[in-house]
């Protein structure tokens, strides 16, 4: 059985007599991935439009996570149902992997939730 690892970073903050403190702490989930014979990790960074997209791909097993950075959010979503390619949900997002070096993004709390193209930057 291996185990996925995941590092996540949360910030607190704390507002006594109205002031704000923050703080950014890190914490670790482990998953026990049982029949995994082994845990792998890629990670590749994406220009979605505007925007930079850091992912790092885990898998173990039937298990697979793709973990997102979008600007100041930090996602961890799952593998989904798809016709083609790799397709992700977590938070508001789908990011959906169509090629080694092509995805999309997709947010949907946005009106249109019209998918962004993204490409690998090298």
């Amino acid at each position: 059985m291996k185990t996925i690892a995941l590092s996540l970073a949360a910030a607190l903050v704390l507002a006594p007599a109205g002031a704000a403190l923050a703080a950014d702490p890190s914490a670790t989930i482990s998953i026990d991935v049982p029949g995994a014979d082994e845990a792998t990790s890629q990670k590749v960074t994406y220009t979605c439009g505007d925007k930079t997209v850091a992912v790092d791909y885990r898998n173990a097993g039937s298990v697979s996570l793709a973990l997102l950075t979008i600007d100041d959010d930090f996602v961890v979503a799952a593998n989904v149902m798809s016709g083609s390619g790799a397709r992700y949900a977590g938070g508001k997002y789908i990011w959906w992997s169509t090629g080694q070096d092509a995805a999309s993004l997709t947010d949907l709390m946005t009106d249109d939730q019209t998918p962004v193209d993204c490409t690998a930057t090298k």
